[in-house]
């Protein structure tokens, strides 16, 4: 049913996107599925990197790791943006179909007031795409 699952993740909060790696894992599992892992950067120095070469070889470095834990194989894609934050919804929609993601799976957080200002990323991504789009929430401890 799925042939490639994107994941944006955040190199800066790994521990935090853990349950949305654990559900891509089986998922990927489940559907003999590449895992392409997508991550975001400035063409500044940041505090996962320096420059945009080095969050790709970071990238690359973490997707192997996770493909020790799944089995499946995977790529990446880096996104360097001006304002990875003001541009992720639209940077992440573009690439859906520039990696040939069929399925989207990606954290969100539980709905609140705010979101009528500053709806989720996930919301966005699965209102803008013909793509199956899978929400992880944090897990409540």
């Amino acid at each position: 049913m799925y042939h490639k699952i994107m994941v944006p993740i955040d190199l800066a909060h790994i521990e935090l996107i853990e349950p949305t790696l654990e559900t891509v894992a089986d998922l990927a599992r489940h559907y003999d599925a590449e895992v392409c892992y997508v991550g975001v950067t400035s063409s500044a120095p940041g505090s996962v990197a320096r420059t945009p070469e080095e969050f790709t070889q970071k990238l690359k470095a973490f997707a192997q790791k996770r493909s020790d834990v799944h089995g499946q194989p995977v790529s990446t894609h880096t996104i360097v943006s001006p304002d990875p934050i003001a541009d992720l919804d639209n940077d992440l929609i573009k690439v859906i179909k520039e990696v040939g993601a069929d399925l989207v799976v990606m954290p969100t957080h539980p709905p609140k007031n705010l979101d009528v200002i500053m709806p989720s990323h996930g919301g966005k991504v699965a209102t803008h795409t013909d793509v199956s789009v899978f929400l992880v929430r944090p897990r409540n401890h």
